[in-house]
């Protein structure tokens, strides 16, 4: 319930935010948005720390919490729907429409290789799904991942064909928070090809990525081969962590 309450504030602020709501681009503090959400302070500390990690907002020290301009220029730059780090959000694009096509749905046992980058055992076994997306229809990436059945055993084909990071927030209350992710590019094989209508002279970026629970529990490995058109990741980086 914790979570959902969270959720519920930041989205309101984000609203807020794209109304102008907020005098001098500048939120009110934590305790008058506790007040005004009816809310727990540590509900609101949550709301607004899911919103500086996304880049959304920032604060300055000694004067408070202050919208970051950039969001409202770019907006299909940031996650929407809580901390995930899922395609669906991080490659949202201002009025276009996405899609999900399920090319495959699998339960096999894990290989090796997914065994040591999922810490699984040898009679473990996952999810093996591989879906093409689209955007406005036209396909983008080809996606194919590996999720542990023991951490999502109800994950059905009707839920792969949206978003599997934010059913998990909603429906069983984990997050996914962090990822470990390489980035390159190939030339394109006949899959892509076809797929991503591709010209045999044409390459695709490549992200293998594995993603992580917010208790350190690695969900899932992932494969995504992108159209090297819809190639572009931004992030934000931190640079005034100690250490």
């Amino acid at each position: 319930m914790a979570d959902l309450v969270y959720r519920s504030v930041m989205r309101d602020i984000k609203q807020k935010i794209l109304g102008n709501e907020y005098p001098g681009m500048r939120l009110p503090d934590e305790r008058s948005l506790s007040e005004i959400y009816e809310v727990s302070r540590s509900s609101i500390k949550r709301a607004l720390g899911v919103l500086a990690q996304e880049g959304i907002i920032f604060k300055k020290r000694g004067s408070g919490t202050f919208i970051n301009p950039l969001y409202l220029k770019n907006q299909s730059l940031f996650h929407y729907e809580g901390s995930n780090l899922g395609v669906t959000d991080s490659f949202r694009a201002d009025g276009k429409k996405q899609g999900i096509k399920l090319l495959d749905y699998q339960v096999v046992p894990a290989n090796k290789d997914v065994q040591e980058e999922l810490f699984l055992n040898d009679n473990d076994f996952v999810y093996q799904i591989k879906r093409l997306r689209l955007i406005d229809d036209q396909p983008f990436m080809i996606e194919t991942g590996f999720i542990p059945i023991k951490i999502t055993p109800t994950l059905s084909p009707e839920i792969v064909n949206g978003s599997i990071f934010n059913y998990l927030e909603d429906k069983m209350g984990k997050r996914v928070t962090k990822s470990f992710m390489t980035i390159g590019v190939s030339p394109s094989d006949k899959q892509d090809q076809e797929l991503l209508k591709l010209s045999s002279i044409e390459p695709v970026g490549i992200i293998d990525g594995i993603f992580f629970l917010d208790d350190g529990t690695p969900f899932e490995v992932s494969n995504m081969r992108i159209h090297y058109k819809y190639m572009k990741y931004s992030t934000f980086v931190s640079l005034d962590q100690e250490g």
